[in-house]
């Protein structure tokens, strides 16, 4: 993160007290809110998506309704304030759930998100000695380039080697990277973490490279505590859940020591919506998150409805103020299998309980009626206590999600389309195969 003339700087230290200012009294908390909600407000006003607004009050604020992510998916330009050629940088989304979305960001957008993501990790990162791997792809998509400014931000020295780009990176030379930088925390999506663990235990090394290895902070795809405790375990270093967010949106929840998500209160106001409509969010609150980004300057957004089911909660060990999330995911994430509608943390909940099993890919017939699980033996492992593992997991499938497979099998290994993160994002495209002949186990 550069900053290049007073203006930036000013604004820089403008975010900093705002997401580091002592708790205030409710009072105070209002009024910072509703000016930070009317400098969005005018600059939402430029856009063609709300060049109806209007003056700018609570009310009006409380009346708008919420913003679709399908309707901002399906045009995305008219929620634009600048032009695509004139932001910093340019990112897409992923497009996991459709068309990727163009999405610039400005230089004002780049040190708001940077500054807040790094002040809720600064207890976990700064002043300890680390020094961070990032495992993260950097092209078109913006999650290598905050972990870059992240570290940068907090002095942790730091080194960025994506392991699926062609030609520069690969697992041979991250493994020759790591014996001379020894990192302390790696950034990484579990998928690629799950590949470069099987790779290292294969190698016999594992063992001596998790010697420098304190903190694992997986992102850019689901992970389950199961998940989480598993590479834990393997790495005999702490697994964190570290941000919850989007590309259009920005981050709007990071964890804390605890491995609890926090929403970013100071830079972005949330709100619950469920069928009686929107509500203040607060800790006890369940339904769809709904998130009015306040430092947002190349696409401003009102009320963007998320469509993540959350639920939030208080009372975390940490002390933090800010409510900690839940992200349960959107309820059309969910596939149909055997009658059931699976999403992924139910899934994984069950496959990564016991440690031992490096993936999984679920084949189906087109039809949904029929599917088998495969799963990817961890190397080294007992292969006579398979039969009592397919067994538990049979069970566990049939009594938390309805049914149960019509085979189970240990494989020695799955496509690496079920480990590359950033590139194959989409569970369903990721983890799952339609098969046109079913054959009978």
């Amino acid at each position: 993160m550069k900053i290049k003339s007073r203006s930036e700087l000013d604004y820089l230290e403008r975010i900093l007290s705002e997401v580091t200012a002592p708790p205030r009294d409710a009072a105070s908390d209002e009024a910072f809110r509703t000016a930070k909600l009317a400098e969005v407000w005018q600059r939402a006003a430029r856009t063609t998506a709300y060049a109806g607004l209007g003056p700018f009050s609570t009310d009006a604020f409380s009346r708008l309704p919420a913003t679709a992510k399908e309707d901002l998916k399906a045009r995305p330009l008219d929620y634009l304030r600048v032009p695509v050629g004139e932001g910093l940088k340019y990112y897409q989304t992923t497009g996991t759930t459709g068309v990727p979305t163009p999405t610039p960001r400005t230089a004002r957008d780049v040190i708001a998100n940077t500054v807040s993501v790094a002040e809720a990790w600064r207890p976990m990162l700064a002043d300890r000695g680390h020094r961070a791997l990032i495992l993260l792809p950097s092209d078109i998509v913006p999650v290598a380039d905050l972990m870059v400014g992240v570290c940068e931000f907090l002095e942790v020295p730091h080194v960025k080697a994506y392991p699926y780009t062609t030609g520069i990176s690969d697992w041979d030379r991250i493994a020759d990277l790591w014996e001379v930088f020894r990192p302390t925390v790696v950034f990484v999506a579990p998928g690629v973490l799950l590949q470069f663990s099987q790779i290292m235990k294969r190698r016999a090394v594992l063992d001596r490279m998790r010697g420098s290895v304190e903190l694992l902070m997986l992102l850019g795809e689901v992970s389950t505590p199961e998940l989480r405790a598993m590479v834990g375990h393997w790495w005999e270093a702490r697994a964190y859940d570290a941000s919850y967010g989007s590309t259009e949106s920005g981050t709007l929840a990071a964890c804390c020591a605890w491995d609890r998500l926090h929403l970013l209160r100071r830079a972005n106001h949330f709100e619950i919506a469920d069928e009686g409509g929107i509500a203040p969010a607060e800790a006890g609150r369940a339904g769809r998150l709904v998130v009015t980004p306040l430092n947002n300057d190349a696409r401003p957004l009102l009320r963007l409805d998320m469509g993540d089911e959350v639920t939030l909660a208080g009372g975390c060990p940490c002390g933090a103020d800010s409510p900690v999330v839940t992200v349960h995911g959107r309820g059309s994430d969910g596939t149909g299998i055997k009658g059931s509608r699976v999403r992924t943390r139910d899934l994984e909940g069950i496959v990564y309980a016991n440690h031992d099993v490096m993936g999984y890919l679920i084949e189906v017939d087109e039809r949904g009626a029929w599917a088998r699980l495969l799963l990817e033996r961890d190397p080294g492992t007992d292969r006579e206590a398979e039969p009592a593992k397919r067994d538990l997991i049979q069970r566990r499938t049939d009594e938390h999600l309805g049914f149960r497979w019509d085979e189970v099998r240990f494989v020695n290994r799955l496509p690496v389309t079920t480990k590359s993160g950033g590139s194959q994002k989409s569970w369903k495209r990721s983890n799952f195969r339609v098969v046109d002949e079913v054959v009978p186990a």
